[in-house]
């Protein structure tokens, strides 16, 4: 069952909101109908040097039964998870609608709901109330720098239960090791706005996920920050 709730996405700054629209425009149909092999058997492995199985590992032991998913792609990694029980609850959050219609269909053996808005403001979600958030391969698209754009982090944080987590991982551009390969395609996705992560750092999101977060884990891998978090129990 799918069910979909409306919000109008916006940001009080019209240059961030312009940016915001940039960094998600590229999922449309067609790009959708390719992503899955051009993300997780092309750059990820080869330039960004993390592998999908590692996503699909921290997706099978994180995973609540009561689920957010912000920045919903083609539900890749959902689709190949393993829940926590049989009848899990997904509530899918993207800005695109695009991903939001083609996840939503992907996935459409499990009770979904589908909202659109902007990880950048307050989440149209009840506080307090889910299990579990998700924010893969996200916040790099997302325009500002990690200490600017860490207000994403605070949004999923406060529509999570008390215990519950918030996981992640995001492309970053300094702190971690990037290969000639990976400067090159991330310097390609930020000129064409695609990326927006040109100031990203490891220590800039170990002090966000400090700052919003009384306790978490931030490995790396290839140049790739993943993350797992908890809210105060």
């Amino acid at each position: 069952m799918t069910t979909t709730t409306a919000s109008t996405p916006s940001t009080t700054d019209p240059a961030l909101d312009e940016k915001v629209v940039e960094g998600q425009a590229g999922y449309t149909k067609s790009f959708l109908s390719i992503y899955d092999f051009a993300v997780f058997r092309g750059t990820a492995p080869f330039a960004w040097h993390c592998s999908p199985a590692v996503s699909r590992q921290m997706y099978d032991t994180c995973l609540g039964a009561n689920h957010v998913e912000i920045g919903v792609g083609t539900g890749y990694l959902l689709d190949h998870a393993t829940f926590p029980v049989a009848d899990p609850k997904i509530t899918l959050v993207d800005l695109n609608p695009n991903s939001l219609a083609h996840t939503a269909q992907r996935l459409d053996r499990y009770d979904v709901t589908t909202v659109r808005a902007n990880v950048l403001e307050p989440l149209p979600l009840p506080e307090r109330t889910y299990d579990s958030v998700g924010m893969s391969y996200l916040l790099h698209c997302v325009p500002g720098s990690i200490k600017e754009k860490g207000i994403a982090l605070k949004h999923a944080a406060a529509v999570v239960r008390p215990g519950g987590t918030v996981f992640g991982a995001t492309v970053l551009s300094s702190g971690v090791p990037v290969s000639a390969r990976g400067r090159w395609t991330m310097n390609y996705l930020n000129k064409r706005g695609d990326f927006h992560n040109q100031e990203d750092s490891y220590d800039d999101l170990r002090d966000q996920l400090a700052e919003h977060f009384p306790r978490f884990q931030l490995t790396s891998r290839g140049c790739v920050g993943i993350w797992r978090a908890w809210t105060a129990a």
